[in-house]
């Protein structure tokens, strides 16, 4: 299967239906390092990134960010000294979708380009865990 970076988020309107457990069978392997939590009934891909200091944190925060506008998909992020938790689940479904794991690759991929600590570049994908 072709990593889920090259893939471009498709505009999704409440109504649509979630993603299956057999899509999210297939899907998860390629972003391994990310924990599927759920809050007030809603599901969601969930890692926590590090950073050497605050300014490389925010630098993070800033390139993900414009990531999430061109793609036309939007993460909650928790920042805080050296780490950030960013979390990806479609809002207007309130559930996961493709999207979320095309999301999550492109943001490990961004977190290896930028030096997070323990991210290496693997499909995608880094190889820290998710421990917030």
């Amino acid at each position: 299967m072709p990593s889920l970076t090259i893939e471009r988020c498709v505009p999704c309107e409440k109504g649509a239906p979630p993603i299956s457990a057999e899509e999210i069978a297939e899907l998860k392997p390629l972003v391994p390092d990310w924990e599927i939590t759920e809050v007030k009934g809603v599901p969601r891909l969930q890692r926590t990134f590090r950073f050497r200091d605050y300014p490389s944190t925010l630098a993070f925060v800033q390139r993900l960010g414009e990531l999430a506008e061109a793609e036309g998909h939007h993460p909650s992020m928790l920042v805080e000294w050296g780490k950030v938790r960013v979390q990806w689940w479609t809002h207007a479904i309130r559930n996961l979708h493709r999207n979320d794991f095309i999301m999550a690759a492109k943001t490990d991929q961004l977190a290896a380009e930028m030096g997070a600590e323990g991210s290496s570049p693997r499909s995608g994908a880094s190889s820290e865990g998710t421990s917030p």
